[in-house]
């Protein structure tokens, strides 16, 4: 098994398109893959492939580690439902403390199918957005969950998978701050202008901080983070 390459958990979001600008400057080749579980915010699986695309027309020295997209279906997540995210549901706290935002077990399912297609195609390194710093509240954003879950692959692979999460400890503004450290104003600018965070897949209002609803809890973490940034 090769041990060069990457395989990225790429929604076309801001903090996953920075996960994969930084796997682009470790690994020589990097391979992404999205998920549809019947996401309310459906915009995102096709500003996926407007992110790739312009990354690979901006970031000349990257494009020739870009590999293979794959989008893999998890319609089991929507079947369950419940959540925000999946169903017509308002976007407010639950009675259980958590955002009804929260889809359970959705991070455990996104690193296992990763983790077995990755199995397929020879690569050992997960590449995940998670973080337990600058979030909101999921359990399956912590560290302890994911080095869990990559332990436990490991084990159910008789392999080993690693699962690496660049952004656990630092907070939106210093993601912010990572994507021009790894791809400068460049990188800035196309995180703003061309990813899509916002929970509602609001493409039609622009902000400072790029498109979204502007209210819902993705994008007043983006827009705070944004602000920090540019106050440094």
């Amino acid at each position: 098994m090769t041990t060069d390459g990457a395989l990225v958990l790429f929604s076309g979001g801001q903090d996953s398109t920075t996960c994969l600008a930084w796997a682009l400057t470790r690994f020589a080749r990097v391979e992404t893959v999205g998920f549809d579980y019947g996401q309310r915010h459906r915009i995102e699986m096709k500003v996926r492939l407007d992110v790739l695309s312009a990354m690979q027309a901006r970031f000349p020295g990257w494009k020739p580690k870009m590999g293979e997209d794959h989008v893999l279906s998890l319609d089991v997540l929507k079947q369950i439902g419940g959540t925000a995210l999946t169903g017509a549901m308002a976007i407010e706290m639950g009675a259980d403390g958590l955002p009804t935002t929260f889809v359970p077990g959705r991070n455990v399912m996104f690193l296992t199918a990763a983790a077995a297609l990755g199995y397929r195609r020879g690569i050992a390194d997960l590449v995940g957005g998670m973080c337990e710093t600058d979030f909101s509240g999921y359990p399956d954003c912590r560290d302890k969950a994911i080095v869990a879950v990559s332990e436990a692959l490991t084990l159910a692979l008789a392999r080993r998978v690693s699962v690496h999460t660049p952004l656990m400890w630092i907070d939106k503004a210093a993601t912010w701050s990572l994507a021009e450290e790894l791809g400068g104003t460049a990188l800035v600018d196309l995180i703003r202008d061309e990813t899509a965070t916002c929970y509602e897949g609001n493409r039609v209002r622009r902000h400072e901080w790029g498109y979204g609803c502007g209210v819902c809890p993705a994008c007043d973490l983006r827009a705070k983070g944004y602000m920090k940034y540019i106050s440094r």
